[in-house]
């Protein structure tokens, strides 16, 4: 059957090994003894016990009672007490015996003991024996009091130790420090900082040999303004190793820390003699161990304050502040005069300022000041510019703008002069707006050399302005007013009510000759028919105007020329003198031919009463006449006879002012011109400015 061993933490089975509880901790005392104790023990047992106290204890082990079956040499029976596997005690008899060796209290040498009791199957007819009682306690090991193993190991301490419950620790007498490795002993040097501007160093117990087991560290750290130089003296020792590899610094050794820089480690018997540090911070680091004997080192340190190299002059520039000398941390500017900019590595800077550092160098170099470069001016569409002055668009450079005369001018009050200035720009009393080139409008190269009431082939570059449309086969006229768009009258980019696509539009331009004019088509972009015009059956001409924008705008020229359009408060004067245009022009006979050359004819403006007495007269008699509106007006001869009446519909009719044609009408539409007191119809253009500039200005 089984048996539940209750000694603290363990379970003990029949015939199998008592283990230690999963959960169980190293205590300090307990007790164990036999199954049943004190009742008498089973035969054929074997139990086993495994104890064991803290790391740095020892288990003392007292029998307290024993009774187990006498054997030689309990070799039948017994309790054997182990250590590491080494039997330190085995026991069998009484306790009251003379011969029984458990009296005394059993020592263990580590912390842990096995237990083994053992009986035979000889106790199996009467059995008396009660078997073993036993209680164990953890004692505290000196580790202190231990001797010198004997194999270069050395002592637990190199001077002081102290034994602690469970372990010991180290500790130095005054003057010492204990080392990192908590068993050495070092002498205490170091940690200190020196902070005067000069001093004096040298290794412990200099001039005589270094102690062993040094770790000493020395801070020279002054003013950051000052930097440190360290004097070596000639007598200069620290134990160095030959190798393959020359010698090296391997036991004992002083190291030099400069701050940014590599450490230096110095060995040897070569004094290093004057090291110049740049540095107002230095830290010497100086080690010993047991091996070998360094006779040490001994220095003087000084320092200097720090000091950089006067700089030379920047041309066209000024460096601040003119100083005799520049010690760290001082401050140079640079500024350039006026006209002239800052340059480093290429690129332009605002400002610059360098600094005297702690190595003695300036941290940046000096920069340039270079001459102010405005670039290239900017282009004037329809004129150009000449140099006036100065040399590759730099500062003080002067340029002078001029328009594509005669077809182009400049605005009034623009100041043509722009001279590069200091800020990098083209400027002209302050502005940098470049000027612009107006086109000159009405002003053809040649005139018309008398006025006539007969028609007449118009001579090239006389009617610039005049403009040959084709809508779908269908031929109409127009008037250029600006350089991408046309005038002509509504009811010509209209049929049956609807608005011709501007796909449908060709227009030409710049010859009097048909031929010609058609060897280069112009495309529309878009077409503008006035918003009011409607007109499907061909009886109400009003707001007779609409406006065609080209895709590319034109650069004008002798051939080509917008005319003006009507001024603000423009006047239609009875009997003034109006140029009509057109390649088909009506004869007296009353047929429409179309020529292959530009036609013109002179004629009268119309009084408005007189017009409308006209149309109204014509109404009576006849039906489908249009109506005359304030936006009309008429022109033609009283007398009738050869004088036409229009020319293309959509043509101008031009008059003249100060100089200069403006388009007074659009040809809209008439009935029976060939006889007397008949006029021609057009749209009055003056009531319509403001509508064009304003779809103008939006598209």
């Amino acid at each position: 059957m089984g048996w539940t061993c209750y000694v603290l933490w363990f379970l003990c089975l029949s015939l199998s090994k008592c283990w230690q509880l999963p959960d169980s901790q190293p205590v300090i005392h307990g007790e164990v003894h036999s199954p049943q104790y004190p009742q008498p023990y089973l035969p054929n047992l074997k139990m086993e016990w495994d104890l064991w106290v803290p790391e740095g204890y020892q288990i003392q082990l007292s029998l307290k009672h024993l009774d187990i079956k006498t054997s030689s040499g309990c070799y039948q029976e017994s309790l054997t007490v182990l250590d590491d596997q080494k039997i330190l005690e085995k026991f069998c008899g009484q306790a009251n015996s003379t011969d029984h060796p458990g009296k005394e209290p059993i020592l263990s040498q580590s912390n842990r003991l096995t237990l083994i009791f053992q009986t035979s199957d000889s106790t199996a007819e009467v059995q008396r024996h009660t078997g073993f009682s036993a209680t164990y306690k953890a004692i505290d090991v000196d580790e202190c009091s231990k001797p010198d193993p004997g194999d270069g190991s050395g002592p637990l301490c190199t001077q002081i130790c102290v034994n602690t419950p469970g372990s010991y620790h180290c500790s130095c007498h005054n003057g010492y420090k204990l080392h990192l490795d908590q068993y050495t002993c070092l002498l205490s040097c170091g940690d200190c900082i020196l902070n005067k501007h000069k001093g004096k160093l040298s290794s412990p117990g200099y001039p005589g040999p270094s102690p062993p087991f040094l770790s000493c560290k020395y801070i020279i750290s002054v003013e950051p303004k000052f930097t440190v130089t360290l004097n070596f003296t000639d007598k200069f020792h620290i134990r160095s190793v030959d190798t393959e590899q020359g010698p090296r610094c391997l036991h004992h050794w002083l190291q030099v820390t400069i701050p940014d820089r590599k450490p230096m480690k110095l060995c040897g018997g070569k004094s290093p003699g004057l090291i110049a540090t740049n540095s107002s911070t230095v830290r010497l680091d100086y080690h010993t161990d047991y091996e070998g004997l360094s006779h040490g080192w001994s220095l003087e340190y000084t320092t200097n304050e720090i000091k950089c190299p006067l700089l030379g002059n920047v041309s066209k520039g000024r460096v601040t502040p003119v100083l005799n000398e520049y010690f760290f941390r001082d401050y140079i500017y640079v500024t350039c005069d006026q006209g002239y900019r800052l340059m480093m590595d290429g690129h332009e800077i605002s400002t610059f300022s360098a600094m005297c550092q702690s190595d003695g160098q300036w941290h940046l170099p000096l920069p340039k000041c270079q001459i102010i470069d405005c670039g290239e001016p900017k282009p004037l569409l329809n004129g150009g510019m000449n140099f006036m002055s100065g040399f590759q668009n730099q500062y003080h450079s002067v340029v002078q703008y001029h328009c594509d005369e005669p077809f182009y001018t400049l605005s009034r009050h623009v100041d043509v002069s722009f001279t590069c200035e200091a800020d990098g720009k083209w400027r002209s009393n302050h502005s940098d707006v470049t000027p612009t080139c107006i086109p000159v409008c009405g002003k053809p190269t040649k005139l018309i050399s008398t006025y006539q009431r007969i028609i007449g082939s118009s001579a090239d570059n006389t009617i610039p302005w005049h403009v040959l449309l084709n809508i779908n086969g269908r031929t109409g006229g127009g008037m250029l007013i600006a350089d991408s768009w046309i005038m002509t009258a509504a009811h010509v980019l209209t049929h049956y009510g609807n608005i011709t696509s501007s796909e449908a539009v060709r227009a030409y331009m710049g010859h009097t000759d048909v031929n010609t004019l058609k060897l280069s088509p112009m495309y529309a972009a878009s077409v503008h028919v006035h918003p009011e015009y409607n007109n499907p059956n061909g009886l109400d001409y009003n707001d007779d105007i609409a406006l065609i924008k080209l895709q590319e705008p034109i650069t004008f020229n002798s051939s080509i020329m917008p005319i003006c359009l009507p001024a603000e408060g423009a006047t239609y004067t009875t009997d003034m003198i109006g140029l009509v245009s057109g390649f088909t022009i009506t004869e007296t006979d009353n047929q429409q031919i179309f020529t292959n050359k530009l036609k013109y004819v002179h004629l009268l403006v119309v009084e408005q009463k007189t017009c409308r007495r006209s149309v109204n007269k014509l109404k009576k008699t006849r039906d489908n006449v249009p109506s005359l509106t304030n936006n009309m007006f008429c022109a033609g001869v009283p007398e009738g006879g050869k004088d036409s009446c229009h020319g293309d519909s959509g043509s101008p009719i031009a008059l003249k002012d100060d100089g200069r044609f403006w388009a007074a009408g659009i040809v809209s539409w008439g009935v029976d011109c060939r006889q007397q007191g008949m006029y021609g119809v057009y749209t009055r253009v003056a009531n319509y400015v403001d509508w064009i500039k304003k779809t103008i200005q939006e598209n």
